[in-house]
């Protein structure tokens, strides 16, 4: 391959977001141009490479072996031009340009959305798009720069800052414990009904929390579950059971009685990260978004 034959960055990036969004029609509605020019923009990548990227089907896209690898290496070529451009110019300094960050659902509409609301006006030359998913995310082959995650962080091979203290705490409203009785111990729990969620980096069979005893585990269930942490505190409101909740989100419905905890002496870390590839580490968009984001969730919440 010689130098005229080399891949522009252009099509290197509109690959990624097929990548990304497994499809030609939606790649073309995300960068407002038209589903002939991705199709033809990847042909003449593939014509480039001499190698096919993409398994083409009248439902979705997917990659080939080969596409696998080029994906990988177009990240990494991205992101290296993003850092050179932020080395010479004022983006080191001044946030400009895509910034996509993802978080859950809840804790998104709740604190992370007004924050990004301000921090658009503060810098407006920022593309700002926010993702909110209740499910486990590849930070790195899904396209995002940074996730805004409440609990434990896995990845070794991935920048983890806290920005904010948080743990879960078990709670139910009055009208359940009336009914139900008021659990005295953990191992109580097998014979409560529990409101059982799916988000993130939660087991929805298994409570782990820390209490007088160190960390302790217990199997719970019930007739109710869900993968909406907004669901399961309304449902623990009306009474279905017992909900293990981070502080940030059952806190006024225990100042206000809605809800009352139950076996305060116990809890689940849960603490607020701000999660980023390493090649990220100078970015002046993620520094500031993350320095942002740490200020505002020390301010108490409105």
């Amino acid at each position: 391959m010689n130098n005229q034959d080399r891949p522009l960055l252009e099509d290197l990036s509109m690959f990624c977001v097929v990548v990304r969004k497994q499809s030609f029609a939606a790649s073309a509605q995300e960068l407002g141009v038209s589903n002939a020019l991705v199709s033809k923009r990847i042909a003449i990548l593939e014509k480039t490479l001499e190698v096919r990227l993409l398994h083409r089907t009248t439902r979705k896209v997917s990659l080939t072996d080969h596409g696998t690898v080029v994906h990988q290496w177009a990240q990494r070529i991205l992101e290296d031009a993003d850092q050179l451009e932020e080395a010479i110019s004022q983006k080191g300094t001044t946030p400009r340009g895509p910034l996509r960050l993802c978080t859950s659902s809840g804790f998104g509409r709740n604190r992370v959305a007004p924050a990004i609301s301000v921090l658009a006006r503060q810098y407006p030359e920022l593309e700002i798009e926010l993702e909110l998913l209740d499910r486990p995310v590849d930070l790195i082959a899904e396209g995002f720069h940074l996730d805004i995650r409440v609990g434990q962080v896995r990845e070794q091979h991935l920048i983890a800052r806290r920005i904010a203290e948080n743990s879960r705490v078990l709670c139910a409203s009055p009208a359940y414990l009336e009914r139900a009785g008021t659990p005295r111990e953990l191992g109580d729990l097998l014979r409560h009904q529990c409101i059982v969620i799916r988000e993130r980096d939660q087991d929805p069979g298994r409570w782990r929390l820390t209490g007088p005893r160190g960390p302790e585990a217990v199997k719970v269930g019930g007739p109710l579950s869900t993968n909406n942490g907004e669901l399961v505190h309304q449902w623990a409101i009306d009474g279905h059971g017992v909900i293990l909740r981070s502080i940030w989100d059952v806190g006024p419905s225990l100042a206000d009685g809605r809800l009352v905890r139950v076996l305060p002496d116990y809890s689940q870390e849960a603490d607020v990260w701000a999660i980023y590839p390493t090649r990220l580490g100078t970015s002046a968009n993620v520094r500031v978004c993350v320095q942002f984001l740490e200020d505002w969730l020390a301010k108490p919440a409105p």
